[in-house]
């Protein structure tokens, strides 16, 4: 496979280093990607780093995944328009303990293939590295006029950047030489905003006499809104299941606009690239079936979380989505019915009260899911609102019999504005 002439196609390709394409395509190549460890999990704004060294694994090379346990105490400026909070050792190193286990799922790192991947952390070949050494075998190699020249640092100028994050580049810089001298790596790849980062190591390589060093970066995704991708109204979606649950992370695909899907699908899918336009035909001929957000959201919730969670994310969603009965909506497990319930309005009551029965009139009023008792009984009379998935009239009487679970009612108005009542 030519790795660069796939990512051409996918729209993945930014800016590549003269030279690097025919490297790729002369010998199996050593190359990575970075990670600092801001957090203990990834979330899907990593998806397409993972991605691509996962691509780069498939097409017969050898992935380097670099956790940031030296430049994580720094701190990346690239793209940042203030400085960040410095991390402590201790949170560092959970962190890279996170997202090593993470990043373990996506790659081969375990196999006598001879591109089996690699992880490492630099904070290994940085931690007896003194001051006076670095700046003798490492600052003396870059000016800081070239220094200056980056976007990175450009863009900073005006609101102030303190020299811990000036130096990021030249640590950056001296991970890919310390690489590329130790374990003949020749590339490094990564977004666009890493570009100024990655030539400086390139640059310090060359300076210091090592082997040939390429470069290459993918664009950074942005949502045809504009809006940064892997954002949602409740914060990053993560790939920890903790954090972000598999059925919320597979609803973030499924709910992507349509003109996105196209766009989605050649950065993130595995699938070739006739077969993805295949589905985008399809897809547009009726776009209310969103075949092609269901196809990534099938493809990447099983890549992040398995197939086993990825089934248990179609049933929740079908049951709550589709034309099911209350029956099917009891066979949901609290686990289920929670995720699916993530970040929609909850109310609480009392299950004594509830033993007596609660007319749904004043639950409603009472608990605000309804701004008045006559709005409730004309959204009633309308047929507007289903407890459990049965549309109710104005004389429904709320009792225990309804409890999924044993402690949860489910209330919805309309298709999807739901309101979860606990009972305890």
């Amino acid at each position: 496979m030519n790795l660069v002439a796939e990512l051409r196609e996918r729209k993945l390709l930014q800016e590549i280093m003269p030279g690097t394409e025919e490297q790729l395509n002369k010998e199996m190549t050593a190359g990575y990607i970075g990670f600092d460890p801001t957090a203990d999990s990834l979330h899907i704004g990593s998806m397409l780093q993972i991605t691509l060294l996962m691509r780069l694994q498939r097409a017969g090379h050898k992935p380097f995944v670099l956790l940031g346990g030296a430049t994580g105490m720094i701190g990346d400026p690239s793209g940042k328009s203030q400085e960040r909070n410095l991390l402590d050792a201790e949170t560092i190193d959970k962190n890279i303990a996170g997202q090593r286990k993470q990043l373990e799922k996506f790659l081969d790192f375990n196999s006598d293939a001879p591109n089996a991947a690699v992880m490492v952390n630099n904070y290994d070949w940085f931690k007896g590295f003194s001051f006076l050494e670095f700046i003798r075998d490492a600052g003396k190699h870059i000016t800081v006029n070239y220094m200056l020249a980056k976007d990175s640092v450009q863009k900073r100028l005006e609101t102030g950047m303190s020299f811990t994050e000036f130096t990021y580049q030249l640590i950056q810089g001296y991970d890919y030489f310390h690489l590329n001298k130790h374990y003949n790596v020749k590339l490094q790849m990564g977004g666009s905003d890493q570009w100024g980062n990655i030539v400086t190591g390139t640059e310090l390589i060359r300076r210091k006499g090592g082997s040939d060093a390429f470069a290459l970066v993918s664009p950074l995704i942005t949502k045809s809104d504009g809006t940064k991708f892997g954002k949602s109204e409740g914060g990053n979606i993560w790939l920890d299941a903790a954090r972000t649950s598999p059925y919320q992370f597979y609803q973030y695909w499924m709910n992507l606009p349509d003109a996105d899907a196209e766009k989605m699908l050649l950065i993130f899918s595995f699938k070739p690239i006739e077969e993805i336009k295949a589905i985008i035909a399809e897809h547009n001929l009726n776009t209310g079936l969103r075949k092609a957000q269901k196809m990534l959201a099938e493809e990447i919730t099983t890549l992040v979380h398995g197939a086993e969670e990825l089934a248990s994310a179609l049933e929740a969603s079908d049951i709550l989505f589709g034309q099911s009965s209350v029956e099917a909506l009891a066979t949901l497990s609290e686990k289920q019915l929670l995720s699916a319930m993530e970040g929609v309005n909850q109310v609480k009551g009392s299950k004594d009260a509830l033993s007596a029965g609660i007319d749904v009139i004043s639950f409603l009023a009472d608990n605000g899911i309804l701004a008045s008792k006559g709005e409730a009984k004309k959204l009633l009379q309308n047929n507007g609102l289903s407890i459990n998935k049965v549309k109710v009239k104005p004389d429904f009487i709320l009792t225990s019999e309804l409890l999924l679970n044993n402690k949860y009612v489910l209330v919805q108005k309309g298709k999807k504005e739901f309101t979860l009542a606990i009972f305890e």
